[in-house]
């Protein structure tokens, strides 16, 4: 797609009389394009954000540079239309914020979203760590995305979401050098699998993927490359990963468990889902060390000495490996 033909699809879904390019907001995960913003001129709101998605195989950072892998990201990238253009994600900012979508344009293996800039409707912040506030809003962000999506179909996302999910890393599998993980792993990804509850996923929560408001009180997600099927607890675990080091994940676990379940509780009531409430919050309960030794195996096969593979890690992922072991007895 060469400019005139994007711009001229900007200024078309936008109204816009014209518009400037107010700089790249952030550059694609192997060289696949760039998220910009673009200014407008005669619209309704000031910038839009663009995600260009233009593939490049071969720049991956930690040299994964194969086909499978390429094949993976350009699914990921057709999976994130197809999340942003379906009627299934239209009603979820009533419950938990997102990007509003206003295009979608593909050619072949090249992709544009056109989105709300989520910096001018209030979100402009963006964390490298969490107080109480921003820890609470993400929370409960993600407990109400899992309650609002509980039971829904993965129809044009991710069959099961994530993207360290087994089935789509058999690379990182091999090079897995423990081998009672790796003998474990099929049990672990099924042990999620096999839950009598499941939802859609984001697939990619990490704290660098939430944007706050000033106070932290509230809070909207992007980057749903990775939406799909699954138990919520692969988002919490990995989330919490990507906010607390070792001691601080281990000595926050049962609050965040908590946090969490009573946000889930809310919303399942608020939504006519609560049923079988009780049922769910005791299974995802038992299955939160499962999700993280899930992310752990894809880890520590990934990237060896990653400063993620804690003695917490470690010590959470051999218990769900033993107790796996008396289960299969």
């Amino acid at each position: 797609m060469e400019k005139e033909e994007l711009d001229t699809f900007i200024l078309e879904i936008t109204h816009a009389e014209s518009l400037y390019d107010m700089g790249v907001v952030q550059s694609l995960w192997s060289g696949y394009g760039n998220i910009v913003r673009i200014g407008l001129k005669g619209a309704n709101y000031p910038s839009v954000i663009i995600k260009h998605v233009k593939p490049d195989n071969g720049n991956h950072p930690r040299g994964w540079n194969t086909d499978l892998s390429h094949e993976r990201k350009l699914k990921s990238y057709q999976v994130e239309t197809n999340w942003y253009q379906s009627s299934i994600s239209n009603g979820i900012n009533k419950f938990a914020r997102i990007p509003k979508c206003l295009g979608v344009k593909n050619h072949e293996n090249e992709f544009l979203v056109v989105m709300e800039d989520l910096d001018h409707s209030g979100f402009q912040k963006r964390k490298s760590f969490v107080n109480e506030n921003e820890l609470d809003s993400c929370i409960r962000w993600l407990a109400k995305f899992h309650a609002y999506f509980m039971g829904e179909s993965s129809n044009g996302l991710w069959e099961t979401g994530t993207y360290w999910h087994l089935e789509t890393r058999p690379d990182e599998l091999e090079q897995l050098d423990d081998l009672s993980l790796k003998k474990a792993a099929s049990a672990i990804d099924a042990k999620l699998k096999n839950s009598t509850f499941q939802t859609l996923v984001h697939g990619d929560a990490k704290l660098a993927n939430f944007c706050f408001n000033n106070d932290g009180t509230k809070v909207a997600a992007v980057d749903f490359q990775y939406v799909g099927g699954g138990c919520g607890m692969k988002d919490l675990a990995y989330f919490v990963g990507s906010c607390f080091r070792d001691k601080e994940a281990e000595d926050r676990e049962m609050e965040v468990l908590d946090l969490y379940f009573e946000a889930l509780a809310d919303s399942m009531k608020s939504l006519n889902k609560d049923q079988n409430l009780e049922e769910l919050i005791e299974d995802w309960r038992s299955l939160y060390r499962v999700a993280w030794a899930d992310f752990h195996r894809f880890m520590k096969g990934w990237s060896p000495g990653h400063w993620k593979l804690s003695d917490y890690s470690e010590r959470v992922t051999q218990e769900v490996i033993n107790t796996l072991k008396e289960e299969l007895n």
